[in-house]
């Protein structure tokens, strides 16, 4: 039997057990630096499987790691794994469905984890083939900021470790199950949040010239913020700045003294985030003082674009189809989304790609409340994790 044979047979089964996992997580879901519950069913599993490692890194982040015993080797690889889950009331009726009220695993983080934790025990089933170790970042935080990424890199998450490359797999509905997809360079914009409050003399809607119209400021200015994208930028760079808040708490006849904006800046390119993160607060500053307003901005710092290094991603691509056949191998186009995988992309070598977990039934949409995975996606998301693992630390 060749030895991808041998890993299909050894995915087979152990795929229940990663079925039950999934279960487990998608039925307990933690929001954001609140995956208390999730890190002890880790580290639990890790101890059962006589696994080190390190918790409480950035909040409730884990590290394992398994050494090879083939041979002697300093080589480091990690493959990562989201935590957490989203605000959201599940609404699908499934023996597995959400215990825990208006959240969900609404973006298939319980299914990066529990395929993880099946890699995890192929892995360490086959220390005998491979020199080296491979590392198992189980993150907290990834869909708010700031985020997992950052904070396990800001307390030292490979502290004594300099991993070669890293790797995080997502969860695509637009890809059948039993498939996965791949692109390279940089495949998800950056990401970051601007929020403007802009302020006035308020006072009666028929009486404009006693007051400082606050509203139509605010109105112009996400007209005036269009022209970062058609006239600021380089027209070979993607970019979408959008406005998806707009509260002026008025009335009929009132014109408030505030009116808040928030809104969301996406970037390709890092140089020009950065100058478009320096024009933003000028143009709302001009245009209120136009309107003889002031205004307040806020820009936090966000996430930086993902980055998918084109020679590692190569690599895996050709271990994919190897493993499940290059009819099932695919491309996914680059987008405007962000991950906080930018963080790790920006220090570290990494790949980033993506599984089907489409089933026959119709499921909703990433992010909504009737997202849910086939569950013969844990194959191969288990399966490759593994053997990408043992052919990059192989003899």
């Amino acid at each position: 039997m060749s030895f991808v044979s041998l890993i299909r047979e050894e995915t087979d089964e152990l795929f229940s057990e990663v079925v039950s996992h999934y279960h487990y997580l998608h039925q307990h879901p933690e929001l954001s630096y609140q995956e208390k519950n999730t890190s002890e069913y880790i580290a639990q599993f890790l101890d059962t499987e006589g696994i080190s490692y390190r918790k409480n890194i950035g909040g409730y982040g884990i590290l394992a790691k398994i050494k090879g015993e083939a041979f002697n080797s300093h080589r480091e690889i990690a493959l990562f794994a989201d935590m957490d889950a989203l605000p959201i009331e599940e609404e699908n009726e499934v023996a597995y469905k959400s215990a825990n009220k208006k959240v969900m695993h609404a973006c298939g983080h319980d299914a990066q984890v529990a395929s993880l934790m099946g890699a995890v025990k192929l892995i360490n089933n086959h220390k005998e083939d491979f020199g080296g170790t491979v590392l198992f970042v189980f993150q907290p935080a990834e869909e708010q900021s700031p985020s997992g990424a950052y904070q396990m890199l800001k307390d030292g998450v490979f502290k004594n470790h300099n991993p070669e490359f890293i790797v995080k797999q997502h969860a695509y509905i637009d890809l059948p199950a039993g498939k996965v997809a791949f692109q390279s360079g940089t495949i998800m914009a950056s990401a970051d949040e601007v929020h403007i409050k802009v302020k006035g003399q308020g006072g009666h809607g028929a009486l404009p010239h006693e007051l400082n119209d606050t509203v139509l400021a605010a109105s112009n200015i996400i007209v005036a913020m269009q022209q970062v994208v058609s006239r600021r930028r380089n027209p070979f760079n993607p970019m979408v700045l959008s406005f998806g808040k707009f509260i002026a708490d008025g009335a009929t006849n009132v014109i408030p003294d505030v009116v808040t904006l928030a809104g969301s800046l996406r970037c390709m390119d890092e140089v020009e985030r950065q100058q478009m993160l320096k024009i933003i607060p000028h143009i709302a500053h001009s245009t209120a003082t136009a309107y003889g307003c002031t205004c307040e901005v806020s820009i936090p710092e966000g996430y930086p674009s993902t980055i998918s290094a084109k020679d590692i991603t190569e690599e895996i691509k050709e271990v994919a189809i190897e493993l499940i056949g290059e009819e099932n191998v695919d491309e996914f186009p680059k987008r405007m989304t962000a991950d906080d995988f930018g963080f790790i992309s920006e220090e570290y070598k990494g790949c980033y790609y993506r599984f089907g977990v489409a089933g026959d039934n119709k499921t909703g949409k990433l992010h909504t409340s009737t997202f849910l995975i086939n569950d013969v996606a844990l194959r191969v998301s288990t399966g490759l994790f593994a053997l990408l693992s043992l052919r990059a630390l192989g003899r």
